[in-house]
């Protein structure tokens, strides 16, 4: 049983340095930001980059392991923002992994005046719609306040992802390629937002979002 567990961490660390040296490479991520994590089965123990590391530039045996309540297992220390991650862990027993970047599409949406809280990028897309669905504005918070955890608390029992102003996305998924694929695909759309402004726009009705959730049993 102990092998089969430590086989699965092994794998789980190779993956996490893997898919954060491909998001750092298309500049997803620059320098020490963002932070990765992901759930290992069996217990509540989780995988979390550690603090001040690049994600183009991982160890995995240096990867921060922690548990259930963000107590450092085995590695480095874990990044400043851990308990970004527990928050939203304990609010979604659904979630396997968590990404969160300061990539550029994104970060830029989280600065402008005027957003809608409940819902600050239209559904533009399918796929946004089906991978993201509502995206909640969490107010400015300085790194590091406990608070945002709270408040992180609060909507992720609803979200599967929020926006935190002025600083960037935090992602949920099944699994850490999940994750990832939606964090990229909300910097895509993100993208398109801002392409956009000032221009008339279609996005999807209430009718063609309820067909996406029927079709594709949408929890989001």
């Amino acid at each position: 049983m102990n092998a089969r567990i430590l086989s699965e961490e092994t794998r789980e660390r190779d993956r996490i340095v893997r898919l954060s040296r491909s998001l750092h490479e298309r500049g997803l991520t620059a320098g020490s930001s963002g932070n990765i994590s992901a759930r290992l089965s069996g217990g509540d123990a989780w995988l979390l980059t550690p603090t001040n590391s690049c994600l183009g530039e991982l160890d995995p045996a240096r990867i921060s392991k922690l548990d259930g309540q963000g107590n450092l297992l085995a590695g480095d220390p874990p990044s400043k923002e851990a308990f970004l991650h527990r928050s939203l862990y304990e609010a979604r027993p659904q979630a396997g992994a968590i990404v969160h970047l300061h990539s550029t599409h994104a970060a830029a949406v989280s600065c402008l005046a005027g957003l809608d809280p409940a819902d600050c990028i239209p559904p533009l897309t399918p796929y946004f719609v089906m991978k993201i669905g509502r995206l909640p504005l969490i107010p400015y918070h300085r790194p590091g306040d406990k608070a945002l955890g709270e408040a992180i608390r609060e909507l992720a029992g609803r979200h599967g992802a929020v926006l935190l102003a002025n600083h960037g996305p935090v992602v949920s998924g099944p699994d850490l390629e999940g994750a990832i694929y939606a964090c990229e695909e909300l910097e895509e759309t993100a993208k398109i937002f801002l392409l956009l402004r000032g221009a008339p726009v279609n996005c999807l009705t209430a009718e063609q979002i309820g067909e996406l959730g029927a079709v594709y049993k949408l929890d989001r």
